[in-house]
C-alpha cells in the first residue's frame, strides 16, 4: 500500500470519527431545545446596549439624514410669516361677555368674511385655505387677536388689517340687522294695536243709531277708549325702546375698532432653518434606535457563544472579534491591527485542529481540513488565506480549494477562473484549485483508506485523468490542503468527506440562526467528515458565556482535553 493511503489523520482516541457519528435512536425530538428558546436568553438591557453599540453607523446614519431632511423641507417649504393685530369689541351690557366674545371669533372665522377679505384683496383661493391660514383668538372678554400667516410679511399685513376691518364691518351690519329685526317686531305690535283700534271703531259706526244698541255700544266704548290707551302707551315704549337700541347698537358699532393695527410677528430664517434640522434629527435618530432595538429583539440570529455551540454540537474553541472591514468604510489603523491580531489568533487555533506534516517528511499523508463557510464566506475566505500563508511560511506546499460561490477565497489569492493556479501571496508560493460550478459538491481528492492505490506523483497522463487531474496531481504534492465550502442543505454534503476527513466551522456572531447552524453540523456529521471545532468571529465584548452549551453532553461533544490541544505558531 502507499504511504498516500494511510488515513490522512492519526486516530485520537477521544475525538474518534465513530465515536463523532451520533446515535440518532438515543434523539428524541421531544429533547431538543425549541430554536425560539435561544432568542429569549438574548433580551435583556445589556444585549440592547450591545446591539445599539454595534449598530452605531445605522441609528448615526438616519439621524443624519433625519437632518438632512429637515433642512430641506426648511428650504423647499419655509415657514410662514406671520402679522397679527388686535381689535377691541364693545357689547350689549345685558348679553353674557363669554358667550358674545364667542360669537364674535365664529364672525371673524365666518366663510363671509374669508370672501369679502379675498374679494378686498384680489385673492383667487378657497375660503377654506384662507381660513386655515388665519386664527381668531380672545385675549380678554373684549379684546379679540387676529394672527394671519401668508408667503411675505408683507401679506401676512395686509391680509389681517382687510380681515379686521371686514369683521368689524360684517358685526356692525349683524347688529344692525339685529335692531331692525326687534324694531320690525315691535312695529308689528304698534299696527295690531292700530288694527284692533279700528275695528273697534268700525263696530261703533255700525251698531249708531240702531235701536236696542244702547248696551253694546256703551262695551264698545268702554273698548274702544281700553285700546286706544293701549295704543298710546305702546306707541312710548316702542319709541323708547327703538331710540335705546340704537344707541347700544351705535355704541357697540363706534366702540369696536382696531386696537393694535396689523403688524409682522419676527421671523428669523436661520433660527427656523435650525429648528426644522433639529426636529428632523430627533425623529431620524428615534427612527434608528426603534429599528434597532426592535431588530435586535425579534432576531433569531446568534450571539452568544453558548447558543452557537449548542446549535453545532460542539464547543466555540475560540472567538475573536471583526476579520473583514467595511467596503466603504476606511478602518482605522487601530482598528486594522485589532483585526490583524485577531485573524492570527483564529489561524493559531485552526493550526491546533489538525497536525500538519513538517517539511521533507514523506512518511507523512497530506493533511487537509475543510473550512466551512455559515453564511460569512467573505470573512472564512480572509482566514483561510491568512492561515495558508502562515502554514507556507514554515516550508508547507499548501493546496487551497476553493469551492465557494464565486471563489471568494481565490479571488483574494489573485486566481482567476477554474483550474489549478500557482499564485504568490503575501511573498510564499501557494497553490490554489477552482473547480467548475457544480450542481452539487463535486468530489474532491482524497481517498479513504482501503479504497486502493492512489496515483503517486509523475505517474502517466491517463493515470492522472483516473485518479483526479490536475487537481489529484497538485494534492499528491501538497502537505496540506484547505478547503473553503459552504453547505447546502438541499445538496448535502456526501463528498465532503473527499476533501477533507476533518472541518471547522467559523461561525459570524449574528448571521446564522439557530436552525441553520444546526443543519451545518448535522450535515457535516452525517456526511462521514468529523467536525472538529467551532470558531466565532465577531464576538460581543459583552457576552460572558463559555461557549459550551450544557445540551452538549448528550450530542458527544469534544472532551474537555481536545480543547486544550495548544496552538503554536510554527506548525505542530
Amino acid at each position: 500500500m502507499n504511504e498516500k493511503d494511510r488515513p490522512v489523520l492519526p486516530a485520537r482516541d477521544h475525538m474518534d470519527l465513530p465515536e463523532r457519528l451520533w446515535a440518532y435512536d438515543d434523539f428524541l425530538t421531544e429533547e431538543d431545545e425549541p430554536a425560539g428558546a435561544y432568542s429569549a436568553g438574548l433580551v435583556s438591557l445589556g444585549y440592547i446596549k450591545a446591539g445599539l453599540r454595534r449598530s452605531a453607523r445605522l441609528w448615526c446614519a438616519t439621524a443624519a439624514i433625519g437632518f438632512a431632511g429637515g433642512l430641506g423641507l426648511a428650504v423647499a417649504a419655509p415657514p410662514a410669516y406671520q402679522a397679527t393685530t388686535t381689535v377691541l369689541l364693545t357689547h350689549d351690557s345685558s348679553s353674557d361677555p363669554t358667550s358674545a366674545m364667542q360669537t364674535d371669533i365664529t364672525l371673524a372665522e365666518s366663510h363671509t368674511v374669508a370672501d369679502r377679505a379675498m374679494a378686498q384683496l384680489g385673492l383667487h383661493e378657497s375660503a377654506g385655505s384662507f381660513i386655515a391660514a388665519e386664527s381668531v383668538t380672545a385675549i380678554t372678554d373684549r379684546v379679540l387677536k387676529i394672527t394671519v400667516s401668508a408667503r411675505s410679511s408683507n401679506q401676512a399685513v395686509a391680509r389681517a388689517t382687510v380681515l379686521a376691518s371686514q369683521f368689524l364691518a360684517f358685526r356692525a351690519e349683524q347688529l344692525q340687522d339685529q335692531q331692525q329685526l326687534v324694531g320690525n317686531g315691535l312695529d308689528q305690535q304698534v299696527n295690531q294695536a292700530k288694527a284692533n283700534l279700528a275695528a273697534i271703531n268700525d263696530q261703533i259706526s255700525k251698531l249708531s243709531g240702531q235701536s236696542g244698541s244702547a248696551a253694546k255700544l256703551a262695551q264698545l266704548n268702554t273698548q274702544k277708549t281700553d285700546a286706544a290707551n293701549n295704543l298710546d302707551a305702546l306707541q312710548q315704549t316702542v319709541a323708547s325702546t327703538q331710540s335705546s337700541q340704537e344707541a347700544q347698537v351705535l355704541a357697540q358699532i363706534k366702540g369696536s375698532q382696531v386696537l393694535d393695527a396689523a403688524a409682522p410677528i419676527h421671523h428669523s430664517a436661520h433660527k427656523s432653518d435650525l429648528l426644522y434640522a433639529l426636529i428632523g434629527l430627533v425623529v431620524g435618530l428615534v427612527a434608528g434606535l426603534a429599528f434597532v432595538i426592535v431588530r435586535a429583539l425579534i432576531t433569531d440570529r446568534l450571539r452568544r457563544r453558548d447558543d452557537i455551540a449548542d446549535a453545532l454540537g460542539v464547543p466555540v474553541t475560540v472567538s475573536a472579534g471583526p476579520v473583514g472591514g467595511h467596503r466603504w468604510w476606511p478602518a482605522r489603523p487601530r482598528t486594522r491591527a485589532r483585526r490583524v491580531s485577531d485573524r492570527q489568533r483564529l489561524v493559531a487555533a485552526l493550526r491546533g485542529v489538525l497536525p500538519v506534516r513538517s517539511a521533507g517528511s514523506p512518511a507523512s499523508g497530506t493533511a487537509a481540513l475543510a473550512l466551512v463557510a455559515v453564511d460569512n464566506q467573505p470573512d472564512v475566505a480572509q482566514v483561510l488565506v491568512a492561515l495558508a500563508t502562515s502554514t507556507a511560511r514554515d516550508g508547507q506546499n499548501v493546496l487551497v480549494a476553493d469551492l465557494s460561490p464565486g471563489a471568494s477565497a481565490a479571488r483574494l489569492l489573485g486566481a482567476a477562473g477554474p483550474g489549478v493556479h500557482q499564485v504568490m501571496a503575501n511573498g510564499v508560493q501557494l497553490t490554489v484549485a477552482v473547480p467548475e460550478a457544480p450542481d452539487v459538491l463535486p468530489a474532491g481528492p482524497v481517498r479513504p483508506a482501503g479504497s486502493g492505490p492512489s496515483r503517486p506523483a509523475g505517474s502517466s497522463s491517463s493515470q492522472d485523468d483516473a485518479d483526479g487531474g490536475e487537481l489529484g496531481a497538485a494534492y499528491q504534492r501538497a502537505d496540506l490542503m484547505l478547503t473553503l465550502t459552504g453547505l447546502d442543505p438541499a445538496l448535502g454534503a456526501a463528498n465532503l468527506p473527499s476533501w477533507a476527513p476533518t472541518a471547522a466551522v467559523l461561525v459570524t456572531a449574528g448571521r446564522s440562526s439557530w436552525l441553520r447552524l444546526n443543519a451545518v453540523s448535522e450535515m457535516i456529521q452525517l456526511s462521514g467528515t468529523r467536525l472538529a471545532a467551532a470558531v466565532l468571529t465577531g464576538a460581543d465584548q459583552t457576552d460572558e458565556s463559555l461557549g459550551r452549551s450544557p445540551t452538549l453532553p448528550r450530542r458527544g461533544p469534544l472532551s474537555s482535553s481536545a480543547l486544550a490541544t495548544p496552538a503554536t505558531p510554527g506548525g505542530l
